[in-house]
């Protein structure tokens, strides 16, 4: 199974647009979504081409192929606009081996863990920062963000693939990070 890992997308047209035509060329399964979906929060910057409804239209036309999060500025309202569930605080997939538990990072997250088994896999977004790795008995993992990325990041998103998890640049496609289940 092919994942395709998207967060904190805050109202970004240019963004999803650039996620669904990544998502549809990856050849993956599943978009998964990891909230903070359509608006950009009190405290952040409103980002370039801000059309919340248009970022709802685009992630619309592959509603039959997502998986998604509720992130912390994700809101009943959203789900009004929104062909696919948006309002669920952790989704679980399972794969061969591993358990990924995908939330958000407000609530469950690498500083409040849920109840996790050893090798377990933390998916989540909301710092706006990459990580793949090991830490203890579980691998993290966060895409980024691909509208506003913290400290000195760039745009980025997630693939899982052949058990290795990546984080990409949205722009260019070159590897930040990863880490093998």
């Amino acid at each position: 199974m092919k994942l395709f890992f998207a967060s904190d997308l805050h109202g970004s047209a240019s963004a999803a647009e650039q996620i669904v035509s990544k998502f549809k060329e990856s050849g993956a399964d599943w978009l998964v979504l990891l909230g903070d979906l359509l608006y950009h929060g009190p405290r952040n910057a409103i980002p370039e081409s801000y059309n919340p409804a248009a970022v709802a239209d685009l992630l619309n036309g592959v509603a039959d192929r997502i998986i998604a999060v509720r992130g912390n500025c994700d809101s009943e309202v959203d789900q009004m606009l929104c062909q696919f569930p948006i309002t669920a605080t952790w989704q679980t997939v399972l794969i061969p081996k591993h358990r990924l538990f995908l939330t958000h990072g407000h609530v469950f997250g690498p500083d409040k863990l849920p109840p996790m088994a050893p090798g377990d896999v933390l998916v989540y977004g909301h710092t706006h920062i990459p990580v793949a790795g090991q830490v203890g008995e579980h691998i993290h993992f966060n895409p980024g963000s691909t509208t506003i990325p913290r400290g000195e990041g760039v745009p980025s998103y997630g693939l899982m693939e052949n058990n290795t998890l990546r984080v990409l640049t949205l722009l260019g496609d070159e590897e930040l990070l990863s880490v093998v289940l």
